[in-house]
């Protein structure tokens, strides 16, 4: 059995590298179907007992009893800054539960899946170190999976991913770079929601698809990306079904 803990920044001001695309109630939308999705999946998991949501948005506490989450205010952790949040937190967590591995992720992974957590939980059980799932660029770190034994020194920002693998090999842990399309995908700018309005299928499941492709504001976001960074019509009108993905170690 494994834990999660996912830090969900204020929707209010969420997503603000989209503003040239979205106004600050969209970006605030598409910020919250992003974070069910992932909360959906972990969920549905049957591997992970526990999930933490670490937010001091309005509406965190209602969405993580939605999907049997526990919310901690970011104020309870008595720490400032992502990386001091999630050292806190991790180590609250793993007091209790040393044995059992904890899964820190980002709420922005609309295209993840049940296999992408099996496979991370796969990999982290045989290696018994850190498991650094990258961004599509291998530069971002978009979930890390460690036991108690090998808890990372926290680096979220530029090249996290260089950074967390060097401190954790710095520190005497087996690191593995893990690349999969679910964990890989995040959405901060323009390209990043093309990349997933491009490999979301026809038949849209999941809160992310279903605002992107049954709403106003999904159809006025294709036609306003397809303005802006051309190639091709508009998104509605060429889906990719695209659901590749692959290992990097």
């Amino acid at each position: 059995m494994a834990q999660a803990l996912v830090p969900l920044k204020d929707l209010v001001q969420a997503k603000s590298r989209l503003s040239g695309l979205l106004c600050p109630s969209e970006r605030s939308a598409l910020a919250k179907a992003m974070a069910e999705d992932v909360l959906s999946v972990l969920a549905g998991h049957s591997a992970i007992q526990q999930i933490t949501l670490v937010s001091d948005d309005p509406g965190a506490a209602l969405l993580a009893r939605k999907y049997g989450a526990q919310c901690w205010s970011e104020r309870s952790l008595g720490a400032r800054g992502l990386n001091a949040l999630m050292q806190s937190a991790s180590a609250r967590l793993l007091a209790d539960s040393e044995e059992h591995p904890l899964l820190v992720m980002h709420g922005d992974l609309p295209l993840l899946t049940a296999d992408d957590i099996s496979a991370v939980l796969a990999s982290q059980g045989k290696l018994q170190g850190l498991i650094i799932g990258c961004d599509r660029r291998r530069r971002g770190t978009n979930l890390l999976a460690f036991s108690a034994a090998c808890v990372p020194r926290f680096c979220f920002g530029a090249d996290s991913c260089d950074g967390h693998s060097a401190s954790a090999r710095g520190a005497g842990i087996a690191v593995q770079i893990l690349q999969r399309l679910g964990i890989s995908v995040d959405v901060d700018e323009a390209p990043d929601l093309k990349f997933v309005m491009e490999r979301m299928h026809l038949n849209p499941i999941g809160n992310t698809a279903q605002l992107l492709y049954t709403t106003e504001l999904g159809a006025r976001v294709s036609l306003a990306l397809a303005a802006m960074l051309g190639d091709g019509p508009p998104l509605h009108a060429a889906l990719i079904d695209d659901t590749d993905t692959g290992i990097a170690n």
